[in-house]
């Protein structure tokens, strides 16, 4: 039915595609694509055997539009999935446009070099008229939104739990259990144990970026912005018990204070253990955290580049994480004119996971929207020319195939408030 190409082939994009060649009646052409092609093949050979889905494999550097054009134009696909990292979203947006291709990715773009003088006047800029200051943000990606549009081309943005799937409970919970919503606190929780000291359950960049940057949340319509890690609360999350979490700035908070303007507040909070923040202080106190490249015995090496190359591959840690991870969101609002509470969440066992697709939970909850996303794109429940984010499109098809595929909702209408 269609043709599919994925670039990337790290532990999500492992999750994304084992999961697409369950689905074979819909992902009936394969093509994956990365940096390392031998990557690539092992996990063609791997499945190749489970699968009525034909899997062909690329070597691409997603960095450079005309070698991603040539491979588009070569297999001609019917969707590009980039579940590589964030710094290429724009350059595969720029060859889906070249070539006439819809796109989709997991998570909102950021550079990969912040002192980029021409980068950096712009983020400035942008600092002082939202308010917020993390380094990824939508702006970059919704400014193609008319080059979409007039390409007839769909791009859909951030399609993973959080982003993604969080933003598709917004919308379920808009659409069928209030008529005005108040208030929305995204809960992410990983109880997981991995029994090292410090390690990052994905990308240790981007991870390590996320955490350590300014607090944020929206208010009325604003932007606050708070110190790191200085908001704490502590909630017991169902199948995990109780854990410390702290308010993040995360990029759906942008996407819904948009598409949902009437919601007076908007946050996400994020679990973390007491040795992680430990860990991650003493790295940052010590300059392990900074992008800016240093001089080395003669070489450049970029400090947080170099601790990715030290820590322990977050594809690695399947086989020996415990635990469960408990994701979703608790609303406030009114229906039929009565005060209401309202939560919708998942629950996803690590060693389930890896037992399916040799993966932690963090990349299962992260690859299994991806595809379920590119079903919706693929089956035609999700195209219309322009730039989207999850929460534009009806979300029951895509809950829909969650449960199927492994992420099924659970549901609370008398959850515990969060203060």
């Amino acid at each position: 039915m269609s043709r599919v190409l994925v670039i990337g082939c790290g532990g999500v994009a492992s999750v994304a595609i084992s999961k697409c060649c369950q689905v074979s009646d819909v992902f009936t052409e394969l093509c994956i694509a990365s940096r390392t092609k031998s990557k690539c093949d092992a996990l063609a050979e791997k499945l190749a055997p489970t699968t009525k889905t034909k899997i062909t494999t690329a070597q691409v550097d997603a960095d450079d539009v005309e070698q991603l054009c040539a491979l588009i134009r070569s297999y001609q696909p019917d969707l590009v999935m980039n579940i590589a990292l964030p710094y290429q979203d724009l350059t595969i947006m720029d060859a889906c446009l070249a070539c006439g291709v819809n796109y989709m990715d997991t998570a909102n773009y950021e550079p990969e070099n912040t002192d980029d003088p021409e980068w950096r006047a712009i983020y400035e800029k942008r600092c002082k008229e939202e308010g917020f200051s993390a380094y990824f943000d939508y702006s970059w990606q919704w400014a193609y939104k008319k080059k979409f549009e007039e390409a007839g081309l769909t791009a859909l943005l951030g399609c993973g739990f959080d982003p993604g799937v969080t933003q598709a409970y917004c919308a379920y919970a808009a659409k069928h259990e209030f008529d005005r919503i108040d208030t929305i606190d995204i809960l992410d929780c990983n109880g997981g144990d991995h029994g090292y000291a410090f390690a990052t359950n994905f990308n240790p960049e981007i991870n390590l970026r996320e955490v350590s940057a300014p607090g944020s949340y929206m208010e009325n319509g604003k932007w606050v912005e708070i110190p790191a890690m200085s908001i704490k609360r502590e909630y017991t999350f169902d199948e995990v018990g109780e854990k410390d979490m702290y308010l993040l700035h995360h990029e759906e908070i942008e996407s819904l204070g948009k598409n949902l303007p009437d919601v007076k507040r908007i946050r996400f909070f994020m679990t973390f253990g007491q040795s992680y923040l430990d860990h991650m202080r003493c790295l940052e106190d010590v300059g392990m955290l900074s992008t800016t490249p240093i001089s080395f015995q003669g070489q450049e090496i970029v400090p947080i580049q170099f601790l990715k190359a030290l820590l322990p591959d977050p594809a690695s840690l399947g086989p020996r994480t415990k635990g469960k991870t408990n994701i979703g969101c608790i609303f406030t609002g009114v229906k039929d004119g009565q005060e209401k509470h309202y939560y919708i969440y998942n629950v996803c066992d690590h060693q389930e996971c890896y037992r399916e697709v040799g993966s932690q939970a963090i990349s299962y909850t992260t690859g299994v929207p991806a595809m379920c996303g590119a079903l919706m794109m693929l089956t035609g429940e999700w195209i219309k020319p322009g730039v989207y984010t999850v929460e534009e499109f009806n979300p029951d098809p895509f809950l829909d195939a969650l449960d199927k595929y492994g992420l099924p909702r659970r549901e609370n209408h008398n959850p515990a408030l969060v203060d």
